[in-house]
């Protein structure tokens, strides 16, 4: 995107967030604390949640995904996709450029939708400074591959964390973001380092990590990593990886549906939001296997007919929204 383009979303999304500042200071500010992700608010509240995932950056398609009431967010797949951080940035200002009405209608500054995304590597492999450049460009939530083990959930809790000031009333896990950025958020610097924490382990965070597990040894592993402070969720996609983990070639082998049901079981347990990819087929089970983060599937150029019916599923299901 050259200058010229750029210049004219800046001041779109500078006039947009003037006006949400403007309806925030008056004095009907008594009202109950309000994520700025719409993610963790709906969980919070005991909701379901709506998403897609998208490889497409451009302005056209954050247009289209922008103030869309059937979607809480949008992750960005840059696993199998280019790793693009200057156009990631720019989808993110697209959204919230394009919400500028949402923001002066609403008269706050949450996310509509939420942006979350993907990297290359796996748990295993260094990523700390990939999701710090993810989260100073202003993303809710982080999915990591390939989460095998506690230790690796507790190194990125610890990388997704602001370090602590010694007035935090959770100091541990501690975290190791020095200079915290909030990207597009809208908010000031203090406000940006209370919020950008990891939710439910900081009760006001609005950062989301939600490993994804997707070897046998996840699975194994499943209860350790849903007990680490900081985890907000798993993330189980459509199954692919897991079916290649277990030598298989269909996420729909009883091997692999075993594994799932493993984990679900783990999150109905220990009361943590689970999902993934659905489709209009499985929608059903998996909201009653217990699925709370439904994922529409691919959604490049706007919303698909096959999102569309994936989500009528899903609410026909009984889906709380």
């Amino acid at each position: 995107m050259g200058p010229s383009l750029r210049r004219p979303v800046r001041l779109l999304l500078a006039a947009g967030l003037s006006v949400a500042a403007l309806l925030l200071s008056a004095p009907a500010a008594q009202e109950p604390y309000l994520h700025l992700n719409p993610v963790v608010e709906k969980l919070a509240e005991g909701r379901h949640v709506f998403g897609v995932s998208t490889s497409d950056l451009s302005l056209q398609n954050a247009r289209s995904l922008a103030r869309v009431p059937d979607i809480d967010y949008v992750y960005v797949d840059m696993e199998h996709n280019p790793l693009r951080f200057d156009a990631l940035e720019q989808f993110v200002a697209f959204l919230t450029a394009a919400d500028k009405a949402g923001i002066a209608a609403r008269g706050n500054l949450q996310a509509h939708p939420a942006v979350f995304a993907r990297f290359p590597p796996y748990g295993r492999e260094q990523t700390e400074w990939m999701v710090k450049h993810a989260l100073d460009i202003g993303l809710m939530g982080i999915l990591i591959n390939n989460i095998e083990t506690v230790e690796q959930a507790e190194n990125i809790v610890e990388t997704i964390r602001p370090r602590q000031l010694r007035t935090s009333a959770i100091p541990h896990p501690p975290g190791i973001r020095g200079t915290v950025v909030c990207g597009f958020w809208g908010v000031t610097r203090a406000e940006c380092r209370r919020r950008a924490d990891l939710w439910p382990l900081n009760p006001q965070g609005d950062l989301l990590f939600w490993p994804m597990i997707e070897t046998q040894v996840g699975v194994e592993n499943a209860d350790a990593i849903a007990q680490v402070p900081g985890v907000g969720g798993f993330y189980l996609g459509a199954g692919g990886d897991l079916s290649a983990a277990y030598g298989v070639e269909s996420a729909e082998h009883p091997d692999v549906e075993a594994a799932f049901e493993q984990i679900l079981a783990v999150c109905r347990a220990r009361d943590l939001a689970c999902g993934g990819t659905v489709n209009p087929d499985n929608a059903a089970r998996r909201l009653a296997q217990g699925y709370r983060i439904f994922n529409f599937g691919g959604a490049n150029g706007g919303l698909t007919a096959g999102n569309a019916a994936t989500r009528d599923a899903v609410v026909a299901a009984g889906a709380a929204r």
